[in-house]
């Protein structure tokens, strides 16, 4: 089975992450679609990160009833911070029978060079790519396991989100209404 992998800390979910994840589900050849949910990105500051189950809970209510999409908390398991090399070399050793794809934004494309063993990311896995403007994609765009995917892009951003929560203002639409009820009722990101 050919499996997507959406990796990120989903802090929280929502609707650019589900529009780009059904987008690439239903165009590409993958026959699922995993959202990975990363404890600890080791790009990224864990300061405001919420809870890994409580991110994993709004994930799993984000794809409620999905045929191809669910989500996986692989990592959840595996040291910390998580690199995306370690998660794949036990994604394959624990289920030899998938060909795993990575699925990212072009700036994660333009920074891969700088990622854990790259290289043999690129040798053994073949990576989809959505654009993102204003993002230089660098030469590995032209490298022959990297397909780049014009999947529709919402300019919404999780840090945009947590930042609404605490002024009290309204997040109607940005996720979808069973996690803006979640995110509610727990005072989650307050």
């Amino acid at each position: 089975m050919k499996i997507g992998l959406f990796f990120g800390s989903f802090n929280p979910i929502h609707s650019g992450h589900l529009i780009i994840a059904n987008y690439i589900a239903e165009n590409a050849d993958l026959e699922k679609l995993w959202l990975v949910v990363t404890p600890h990105n080791p790009h990224k500051k864990r300061t405001s990160l919420a809870n890994d189950y409580s991110r994993l809970h709004l994930v799993n209510l984000s794809v409620e009833g999905h045929s191809k999409i669910s989500s996986c908390n692989i990592e959840f398991d595996l040291p910390k911070p998580s690199y995306t090399i370690d998660t794949l070399a036990y994604l394959k050793e624990k289920h030899p029978e998938h060909d795993f794809v990575l699925i990212m934004g072009g700036d994660n494309l333009g920074s891969l060079h700088k990622w854990k063993n790259y290289e043999v990311i690129l040798a053994n896995h073949e990576i989809y790519v959505y654009s993102r403007p204003n993002y230089d994609l660098g030469p590995l765009q032209e490298h022959p396991k990297v397909r780049m995917i014009e999947a529709p892009l919402m300019e919404i951003s999780s840090s945009v989100i947590r930042k609404l929560i605490k002024e009290k203002k309204s997040i109607r639409y940005w996720v979808p209404d069973n996690v803006l009820a979640e995110i509610e009722q727990s005072g989650m990101y307050l």
